[in-house]
């Protein structure tokens, strides 16, 4: 698969359309396609696959592809979404448009007719994407990366900013795995950021592989002008480790900075204060994502983050700051 390669997820609860809607893409328009069945892992599959297109049936059981429509314009706002449908109808048509649907199709759709529709919209998105800042925010455990930076990347996401945010443990150690992915799923959808989920031990994340590898080959995806990571100042063991590959695999990227976590030393030295009073009500119900870690860790009382966030306001402008400590900063735009 080459980068020119579209990428596309066909939603249809039919086997035979589905596999002969993503054969056609495949062979002639050498799309990667992804088929679904059912809605239920739609989330998961835009956050794994990041899809320029979506191809659904208005007809799904327990989500309409109208009502989808509708899911995916709030989450992945510029993604491709086709409609179709073999039972064409006026209120069928507008409903389509009022859920912001890009093509509404009737079946059966001519192979042509389908691949231009796809090639457009995949096209049209890409443009969009390439336009926009591309900001990765890169955490050892769920709730890291909110933690530290969760009102600079809503500042990000209000500015159009495109956000990633590569987790690299599950928090096994800290709690149920399953109830902390979804969580860390929750928090993300709340700015609309994709997240990058991997599985290294929690408390034994190495510093070189396979740590390195998982950064090297999410940077080299996503082409980030901006990331933000953990500071090498703290006691946790994986932070550390982590701070230490992201900058081996960050080193052509333009802005590099870190920050604060709960486990920083005296000697995090911030260098930057990044106002975010207008984003500090979203950073706390990201943090309240999080249920199974608020109930046991102090640090997400929401009167400790207000007070961590005010006290760094004595550096910055405004009510509410986060701190970072800059790595590089070649000229990227600031959230």
């Amino acid at each position: 698969m080459t980068e020119a390669t579209l990428r596309v997820v066909v939603l249809d609860d039919d086997p035979d359309v589905a596999a002969y809607t993503a054969a056609v893409l495949e062979r002639r328009a050498g799309c990667d396609v992804v088929v679904l069945h059912d809605a239920s892992d739609i989330l998961g599959a835009l956050d794994r696959h990041d899809p320029d297109v979506v191809v659904t049936d208005i007809e799904m059981p327990g989500m309409s592809g109208l009502e989808l429509a509708g899911v995916l314009r709030e989450r992945v706002p510029d993604v491709g979404v086709v409609v179709m449908t073999a039972h064409v109808s006026v209120d069928h048509a507008v409903e389509a448009l009022r859920r912001r649907a890009d093509e509404f199709l009737p079946k059966p759709v001519a192979a042509a007719d389908l691949v231009a529709v796809v090639r457009r919209l995949g096209e049209r998105r890409r443009a969009a994407v390439a336009a926009r800042p591309v900001v990765l925010a890169v955490g050892a455990h769920p709730d890291d990366v909110e933690i530290g930076v969760g009102g600079t990347l809503a500042a990000h996401r209000a500015a159009g900013d495109t956000v990633v945010v590569l987790t690299l443990s599950r928090g096994a150690r800290g709690g149920d795995v399953a109830a902390r992915e979804q969580e860390a799923h929750a928090a993300a959808a709340l700015i609309g950021a994709r997240l990058l989920l991997e599985d290294l031990p929690d408390t034994r994340i190495p510093v070189a592989e396979p740590t390195l590898g998982i950064v090297e080959r999410v940077v080299a995806q996503v082409r980030p002008t901006v990331v933000y990571t953990h500071s090498e100042h703290d006691r946790h063991q994986d932070h550390r480790a982590v701070h230490q590959a992201v900058m081996v695999a960050t080193r052509d990227v333009a802005t590099v900075a870190c920050f604060e976590s709960p486990s920083a030393t005296v000697d995090f030295r911030p260098n930057r204060f990044v106002g975010v009073d207008d984003h500090l009500a979203t950073k706390l119900a990201m943090l309240a994502c999080f249920g199974s870690q608020t109930a046991i860790r102090d640090y997400l009382d929401p009167e400790m983050v207000r007070a961590t966030a005010r006290y760094w306001s004595r550096f910055g402008t405004g009510r509410a700051v986060e701190p970072l400590e800059i790595v590089r900063d070649t000229g990227a735009r600031r959230p």
